[in-house]
């Protein structure tokens, strides 16, 4: 099977994703106002592009064209935060990650974008969150 990669944008008001492989011929770009949403339109998106392209007698990938592929969704900061807004509060992210909460709305907004190091500090102060969540009996 193959994995055809997804990134994932906060785009002001919405989830923005577009398909980052080039193994897919043209363009695949949607939004929605949700994560769960967004991942649920570049699905009908792919097929409905794929179906588009084998009508019109485009040359596919097998695997393209038969739908043996999962779509690997990559997350932005600025997603991933928005995305983790409807469970916790960014002062909780602050806590959990040791980073400024002016600075995790900075991120949040896409006004900066953080260093890989700094990125992966928000990951874990989120599953520390999450590690929290799962430990109440």
């Amino acid at each position: 099977m193959e994995k055809i990669k997804v990134n994932v944008e906060w785009c002001d008001k919405n989830f923005g994703a577009a398909i980052d492989d080039n193994r897919v011929p043209g363009s695949v770009v949607v939004t929605n106002k949700t994560l769960e949403g967004v991942k649920n339109a570049t699905v009908e998106a792919l097929r409905f592009h794929v179906e588009g392209m084998s009508a019109d007698g485009d040359k596919l990938p097998t695997w393209l064209e038969t739908g043996d592929y999962e779509l690997d969704f990559h997350l932005t900061t600025s997603a991933l935060l928005r995305n983790c807004e409807q469970y916790t509060s960014l002062a909780a992210i602050a806590r959990a990650s040791g980073i400024n909460q002016q600075q995790l709305h900075h991120y949040a907004t896409g006004l900066k974008i953080p260093r890989p190091a700094q990125r992966q500090r928000i990951v874990e102060g989120i599953h520390r969150i999450g590690r929290e969540f799962m430990s109440v009996v």
